[in-house]
Parts: C-alpha cells; sequence; structure tokens
C-alpha cells in the first residue's frame, strides 16, 4: 500500500483540480442553478432531461422527494402516491430553500456532471486517507493529514449546498473558490511530505520572502476576480449579453484592481525567476510560473478586449488555480531545503 501512495494522491489531486474545472465550466455557461436542490437535482439521483418530468399529470407515480415545477414554485412529493384526475396539494410541500423555479437540461447536466466530478475526487480522496495508514509509523503526519482532507471535502461538498439554497450569492461562490484552494494545498502538503526532501536547493532569504509573498498576491488576484466576474454576470442579466462591450466600458472599481494587481503579480514573479537564475537556486518550476502567468494574462486581456468569448473565462480560472498551486509547491520546496 505504501509504494501507490504517491499515485493515489496525484490521481486525487488531478480530480480535484478537474472540479475546479468544471465549477469554471458552470460558472461559464450559467448552470450553477441547473440542479436547485442538493445532493439530488431535482429529486432524482439521474436529474430529467425534458420539462415533462417535472410538471404534474394524472395517473402518474411519483415517489417521495420527487421535484415538480408548478405555478413558478418547486413543490417537494411528500410521500410515494399515483395522481388522480385533480391535482391534490396535500401530497405536496413548497420547496422552502429558495424561490428558484427554473429548468434548463443544458444548465441542469452541466451542473450534475460537475456534481458527479466532485464525487469521484471525494472518493480519490477517501482512497488516499485509506492508502494512508500505511505511512502511519514513517510519518503520522501524512495520515491526520489525508483524513483532514476527507473532511474538507465533505465541507466542501456542505458549501456548495448552501451555494445553491443561496441562489449563486457572490460571497459563499468565493469562499467555495477558496476552500477549493486550501483542499489543494493540503494535498500538494502531503505530496511534499512522501517524497524524498530536495537536496540541490540553495538558500535565499529573500527569495523565500518574496514567494510567499507572490502567492498571497496570486490569492488576492483570484477573489478579486472572482468579484469582478459577478458583477459582470449580474450586469448580463439585466442588460444581455450582447451589451457586454457596454457593460465593460464602466466597470466597478474592483475591476481596475484586478487588472493592476496583474502587473504587480508579473512583476514579482519576474524578481523571483530573475533571482533564481542569477544566484542558481535550483527551482525548476519557476519556470513553470511565467509560462501560467504569461497564458492568465493573455486570457485577461482576451476576455476584455473580445467580450469574455466562450471558453476564456474557464480558461482564466483553471490557470490561476494552477498557478496558485505551482506558488505553494515552491514554497514547500524550499521550506524543505531549509529544514536540511
Amino acid at each position: 500500500m505504501k509504494k501507490h501512495f504517491p499515485s493515489i494522491t496525484k490521481t486525487a489531486l488531478v480530480l480535484v483540480y478537474l472540479v475546479i474545472i468544471a465549477g469554471a465550466l458552470v460558472r461559464m455557461t450559467g448552470s450553477g442553478m441547473g440542479c436547485p436542490d442538493w445532493p439530488k437535482c431535482f429529486g432524482y439521483y439521474i436529474p430529467p432531461t425534458d420539462i415533462s418530468e417535472l410538471t404534474w399529470s394524472p395517473g402518474r407515480e411519483f415517489e417521495k422527494g420527487q421535484v415538480i415545477i408548478r405555478g413558478e414554485k418547486l413543490l417537494v412529493a411528500q410521500d410515494n402516491f399515483k395522481s388522480g384526475s385533480e391535482f391534490d396539494e396535500n401530497h405536496w410541500q413548497v420547496y422552502t430553500k429558495h424561490d428558484y423555479a427554473l429548468f434548463n437540461p443544458t444548465h441542469t447536466w452541466v451542473e450534475y456532471i460537475n456534481r458527479l466530478v466532485g464525487a469521484l475526487a471525494g472518493f480519490a480522496c477517501f482512497v488516499m486517507a485509506i492508502f494512508s495508514f500505511s505511512l502511519w509509523k514513517d510519518n503520522k503526519k501524512i495520515t491526520l493529514l489525508s483524513w483532514l482532507v476527507v473532511f474538507l471535502m465533505g465541507f466542501q461538498g456542505w458549501l456548495g449546498a448552501t451555494v445553491v439554497y443561496s441562489v449563486l450569492n457572490p460571497v459563499k461562490i468565493t469562499i467555495h473558490m477558496v476552500m477549493a484552494l486550501l483542499i489543494v494545498c493540503v494535498i500538494l502538503y502531503i505530496l511534499n511530505l512522501a517524497k524524498p526532501k530536495a537536496t540541490s536547493l540553495k538558500f535565499d532569504k529573500v527569495f523565500d520572502s518574496v514567494l510567499i509573498i507572490s502567492l498571497i498576491l496570486t490569492l488576492t488576484q483570484i477573489i478579486l476576480g472572482t468579484q469582478v466576474r459577478q458583477f459582470v454576470d449580474e450586469q448580463v442579466k439585466s442588460y444581455g449579453y450582447d451589451a457586454m462591450h457596454k457593460i465593460l466600458e464602466d466597470p466597478i472599481i474592483g475591476f481596475y484592481f484586478h487588472r493592476t494587481f496583474s502587473f504587480i503579480v508579473l512583476l514579482i514573479n519576474v524578481i523571483l525567476i530573475t533571482q533564481n537564475n542569477k544566484l542558481k537556486l535550483g527551482f525548476k518550476k519557476m519556470n513553470w510560473v511565467m509560462w501560467l502567468l504569461a497564458i492568465e494574462i493573455f486570457s485577461g486581456i482576451l476576455m476584455y478586449w473580445y467580450d469574455f468569448p466562450f471558453g476564456s473565462q474557464s480558461v482564466h480560472l483553471v490557470i490561476a488555480s494552477l498557478l496558485f498551486g505551482t506558488q505553494f509547491y515552491l514554497i514547500l520546496e524550499s521550506k524543505n531545503r531549509e529544514i536540511k
């Protein structure tokens, strides 16, 4: 079991990133309310594909917990029954978590796939935690952190439910995203603990300090980005996607902070890669950081100048999360070197 632990942990990490990708697709397509309940979807384990499945009709079998849309409201079946010729409200209760009662099959299945990927990632993290017992004697911290990841994945699922119940409250969406990044950090830390310590890295105090600052700036940039996107989503709902160019001509002040921060993040990382090359510190993943930054900035420019073309938002968010993970792993490598 011990020799398979690193591979299982890497698999869990990849799946968590797939959840982030799926979440970005949900946000890009506006599918966040595709499933208005949780953990089921309109009361089904496999969601409906047609509005007829969510419409009351006589002589139909209904199961407890099944959801229908009636009179612009979600109604939940209170028991198992077969409907008669007339609608009987005694069998139904109004869904009270929120008042969103729209059905779009595409949105429903995009959100459902997001939940499936989340469940698969949660299962992978659980398997990782089981296998971590093989390392208990070598390093108890690995086992404890592996089970912490399982707890965090469960908590992340609950956060996802609160996002739905709040009808996509922007603050809760941001917390949901930050929690995903926290899970990435813990898994990276576990991977770092399970691998041999670095022997070819040199120490430079300034480099380490700037590396931590760069991570904080990236996290700040991600949070600012979620708020900017929320503003854009709300404006599109009011004025339509065709008015995107006009919307971006007069954005919220957070947009300007977000744009300015990109130059600060770039400058900090240029300093880091220059220092790494000049002093020959040995951090090979610094090159990854610069490539990720280049793609991130390019996708941001693309969104602004071409009115958020399809897929650009997902690329922007996923690259930002990859950048954050890479920077965090560089910090872990630097700490290993210091301990040595």
